[in-house]
């Protein structure tokens, strides 16, 4: 399977460097910063079973504050951005701290009421992020480069999407990603070989927020302005879809799932059908139906080759055809050691007339 992985990995890059020569290039960037988005909240909810129906507030907080930075204080796009990942990481210590002591939809709505906290303040605090108007006219700077070219943007962010990826991708392949792994499937177990299950949870929370942050104020930058939009509820569930739909616990199925729905949200739009929920929520629940491990998931379980003596699904019967399986015949016995049958003890007559094998009275 290494070869199998490492294909993968050229074939997405190359991908990745012909995506803007197919579609219209801000279009293939958003598709970037979605995916980095999905890879976040795969993070989350696919290694560490938590569903989070809050993320919009750390890719919210990243977008306004590198929107910030960039308008007020002229700084690069690539400074930005990465003070944008810090700020939406800043802000998720607290909120992961108190979020993670429950688990399951308690942690979802813990997750969601932060994030609505975040939306109200974004809302009313119009001096500095506008409000309903929102956060206009941020520019796209680097030093040295014209970044007016939308061709020439999209490359130079590339390579900090990249870079998020990377990071995601080696915490999943260590040591940590393994404890982790280990803390979803058995909390109890993990705290009883050692490992404090909350603080790995809160640091998993924080490197999702980051991500998320960094995908959030590239998003900002790539569109000029950052909008209440960015801390709604619904970017939250917009992205928790991309992550089922792509299949949870791939990081390549996030992926998949990103560039599906914007995609088909960018087709349908320029179609002039104004209804894209609908047929966006029409496919996930068709995807969901029909592959239940998503997209990535189940293409990757196909490929997967089976070895002869793994272990076969159960559910079969012999009317499928199976030959009916022989009887075990037990160990193997040496020689010799074969038991030996003993004869029955005779009876001895009773003193009461009858047949019985137990002393007399």
């Amino acid at each position: 399977m290494r070869w199998l992985r490492w294909g993968g990995l050229a074939v997405g890059l190359v991908v990745a460097w012909a995506l803007p020569r197919v579609l219209y290039p801000p279009v293939a960037l958003d598709i970037l910063c979605w995916a980095l988005f999905a890879v976040s909240v795969d993070l989350l909810l696919g290694y560490l079973g938590l569903l989070s129906f809050g993320h919009a507030a750390f890719w919210g907080t990243s977008a306004y504050t590198a929107g910030l930075l960039a308008a007020r204080a002229g700084a690069p796009f690539p400074v930005a951005a990465l003070a944008g990942a810090f700020a939406a990481a800043l802000l998720a210590l607290p909120i992961g701290y108190l979020a993670v002591r429950r688990t399951g939809i308690y942690f979802a709505m813990v997750t969601l009421a932060f994030a609505q906290m975040i939306y109200y303040l974004a809302n009313q605090w119009d001096g500095l992020t506008g409000g309903e108007n929102g956060l206009q006219g941020i520019p796209q700077k680097l030093p040295g480069v014209d970044l007016t070219d939308p061709f020439v943007l999209y490359y130079a962010v590339l390579p900090a999407v990249l870079l998020g990826l990377a990071v995601a991708w080696r915490i999943v392949h260590s040591p940590f990603g393994r404890v982790v792994a280990a803390i979803r499937d058995n909390p109890a177990r993990a705290r009883a070989l050692g490992y404090p299950a909350d603080r790995y949870r809160v640091v998993v929370f924080t490197v999702s927020a980051f991500l998320s942050g960094l995908g959030g104020g590239l998003y900002a930058i790539n569109h000029g302005f950052a909008s209440l939009q960015e801390v709604y509820w619904t970017t939250s569930g917009k992205v928790v879809v991309m992550t089922v739909l792509g299949g949870i616990g791939t990081l390549w199925g996030s992926l998949t799932g990103a560039f599906a729905i914007v995609r088909l949200e960018d087709w349908l739009s320029t179609s002039g059908f104004e209804q894209v929920d609908v047929v966006t929520g029409g496919v996930f629940i068709v995807v969901v139906l029909l592959f239940r491990r998503g997209i990535w998931g189940t293409v990757a379980g196909l490929l997967q080759p089976r070895s002869d003596d793994s272990p076969q699904p159960s559910g079969g019967s012999l009317a499928d055809g199976d030959p009916e399986p022989e009887p075990d015949p037990g160990p193997a016995v040496e020689p010799g050691l074969e038991p030996q049958a003993v004869a029955p003890a005779p009876l001895r007559p009773s003193p009461r007339g009858g047949a019985g094998g137990g002393p007399a009275r």
